[in-house]
């Protein structure tokens, strides 16, 4: 009997699957589209749980690397749509969403799919995109995350949901490959903008770290009192621990988040808030030092490289 060699993909597939499938009644055909920092561990995790997965990114090289593990690569958006039931959108603002899904060649290629959008917009642009979404025949939800590209290789980002019960109800099994328990928040919108509000935090947390380190440095106060005395005190955030070996070693490459996306993010915030009539002085004076960093080419580097504009070198 001749040999028949098994197909590469489904032995790729096979081998890069996981228990975690088994559990699976069915496979949706799944899309990403944006495969960067935090797009490309989470398409792994779609790869990981057996879904057939066709990957789409602005920057097609950043989306090689899925292949060798069973991702359909595609060239366009269009292409990228028409393969799959859901798509899973984790691009960097609202813009890049609609650029990819109301373009002239894909804007009526939206009927009858889901479209799960997990970067970060605000609560008024998710709104907007959810009945634009619904005009074409698409469904849609949010379902933005809190965590960095450690817990999303891990499967162990929180997941914010904005979306009817019956949409969460449908979508829960995909959404628990990015992290073990997503929480239903409201309706579209609330996930939103409770994600700006948490993003919110980092900022405001490590500008204020990042001025109280400084002052100790200049200070002369042994560093490793400081965050002793920080650690066994209701003033601490584990973040500060994650960020201190960045900021005393003036480290910032190879990001988690970068600066330019906290800018985006609390422009965002502050936009909100306004409309809210919420006093953002505070948040002015740190958008301001993360626009100097951005400024002085520091723009794609971790966001804790706001402590060189707090505590300048010289």
């Amino acid at each position: 009997m001749a040999f028949t060699p098994p197909d590469r993909e489904e032995t790729l597939r096979a081998l890069f699957k996981t228990e975690e499938s088994d559990t699976m009644t069915s496979i949706d055909r799944i899309a990403i589209m944006g495969t960067g920092l935090m797009g490309r561990p989470m398409a792994e995790r779609i790869l990981k749980a057996g879904y057939t997965l066709a990957a789409y990114n602005r920057t097609f090289e950043k989306a090689a690397p899925l292949e060798t593990l069973g991702a359909k690569l595609k060239k366009t958006a269009k292409e990228a749509i028409l393969e799959s039931d859901c798509i899973v959108l984790m691009l960097s603002n609202e813009q890049a969403i609609r650029d990819v899904l109301f373009g002239r060649d894909t804007k009526r290629d939206l009927t009858g799919r889901t479209f799960l959008q997990m970067g970060t917009v605000s609560p008024q642009e998710s709104v907007s995109l959810s009945k634009e979404i619904a005009n074409q025949g698409g469904d849609h939800l949010e379902a933005p995350v809190l965590g960095s590209i450690p817990e999303a290789k891990e499967g162990k980002l929180i997941v914010m949901v904005g979306a009817s019960p019956g949409q969460f109800e449908r979508w829960s099994s995909l959404l628990s490959r990015f992290g073990p328990d997503p929480l239903l928040i409201g309706d579209i919108g609330r996930a939103s903008a409770l994600k700006l509000a948490m993003n919110q935090l980092i900022a405001a947390l490590t500008s204020a770290f990042s001025l109280s380190l400084a002052f100790i440095e200049n200070s002369g106060v042994p560093i490793d009192s400081f965050m002793d005395i920080l650690r066994q005190s209701a003033l601490y955030a584990p973040t500060f621990d994650k960020k201190l070996p960045r900021m005393l070693e003036r480290n910032f490459s190879d990001p988690n988040f970068p600066t330019k996306h906290l800018a985006k993010d609390i422009g965002l915030f502050m936009t909100e808030a306004g409309s809210l009539n919420l006093d953002t002085a505070g948040l002015e004076g740190i958008r301001k030092v993360v626009e100097k960093a951005i400024f002085q080419g520091l723009g794609e580097e971790d966001y804790s490289a706001i402590y060189n504009i707090i505590s300048p070198t010289g």
